[in-house]
């Protein structure tokens, strides 16, 4: 990988970033890298693989994130997931949910650098693609400096292809999954020392990132940031990336421009027999900030449930929303 790789990326995000959000994120913006919802080892080698793995080819550049620490499994999942054409493997050693630390994987791997040098080796040594993790800078008591060296550290020697690194410790006790996301301060300076000790790893940032200001000022200090619910919440937001951060034209003119864009996708998805909210669920922030977006998102938040709900849903709900920034939603 490259730091041209990792300078923009939106954050794996359970119950949000399924096939539907990438192809609707990938329509606002063509450079930003994608990831799945983490995927565990044991659904991959024994569930339904084209549910759980498959993609359009306009998502690419795509990313598939494994939860699990067991070096054969992952190295097996790791093959699968390349076979079906993503651009990249990476290992959740970040997420806190209690389901994840009985399971031995998530954040409660930081303690574990040496098992999870063994599963990126494993992993390198199955695939092609580039192989990265995605951790936390310590849990619980750890002090940060020593938790993440020791991890970074780690993995490098296994021949890791970049980190991403959310800049907050993980409490594993007494914080929800939702509280870790905002509880545990975050520590931006930590990060950029992780990259002035290594200057040849592509290093992303994430946590807390919420504008493309922010986003810009990050890049100074590390080679890539990865934005979570911002970009699902604020989807427009990713309209700014390409001409921001890569120099190039969006996708796209607007909001507007952008879904009329999306409109064959989801024809496809309905001809199929799925539900129009099965996509329409991730565009509800498109238009926040616009008169009418309240409206905009009330229609589809409950016409767009109904199992008739089609094109025209989408459409008079598109119609509520002014083009006319002048005045709050």
């Amino acid at each position: 990988m490259t730091p041209e790789d990792v300078r923009f990326s939106v954050a794996p995000m359970m119950d949000w970033t399924d096939r539907h959000c990438r192809a609707f994120h990938r329509v606002l913006s063509a450079r930003a890298r994608l990831y799945t919802e983490m995927v565990t080892t044991g659904a991959v080698l024994h569930g339904d693989r084209e549910r759980l793995l498959g993609f359009s080819a306009a998502e690419h550049p795509v990313a598939v994130q494994l939860g699990g620490s067991n070096p054969e499994d992952l190295a097996q999942a790791a093959r699968i997931a390349e076979e079906f054409g993503y651009d990249e493997v990476n290992l959740n050693v970040g997420c806190p949910s209690d389901r994840v630390q009985e399971g031995r994987f998530g954040a409660c791997l930081m303690r574990e650098p040496a098992l999870v040098a063994t599963c990126v080796a494993a992993m390198k040594a199955a695939v092609r693609v580039p192989v990265t993790v995605k951790c936390r800078i310590g849990v619980d008591d750890q002090d940060p400096e020593a938790a993440l060296d020791a991890l970074a550290q780690a993995v490098v020697a296994a021949g890791v292809d970049g980190l991403v690194v959310h800049a907050r410790k993980a409490w594993l006790q007494g914080l929800s999954p939702k509280e870790n996301r905002d509880v545990p301060p975050l520590d931006y300076g930590r990060v950029a020392r992780l990259k002035r000790a290594h200057p040849d790893l592509p290093i992303a940032i994430n946590g807390g990132i919420a504008t493309l200001d922010q986003a810009r000022a990050q890049l100074d200090a590390v080679d890539g940031v990865m934005v979570g619910r911002a970009a699902y919440t604020e989807p427009a937001l990713l309209l700014g990336v390409d001409p921001d951060l890569f120099g190039e034209a969006a996708p796209h003119s607007d909001a507007f421009a952008a879904v009329a864009a999306f409109e064959p996708y989801i024809a496809a998805l309905l001809e199929r027999g799925e539900r129009l909210h099965a996509v329409t669920r991730h565009m509800l922030g498109l238009f926040n900030g616009r008169p009418g977006a309240r409206a905009y998102r009330r229609h589809l938040s409950t016409a767009g449930m109904r199992p008739d709900a089609d094109l025209g849903t989408l459409r008079t709900a598109v119609a509520f929303v002014s083009r006319d920034r002048a005045e709050a939603a």
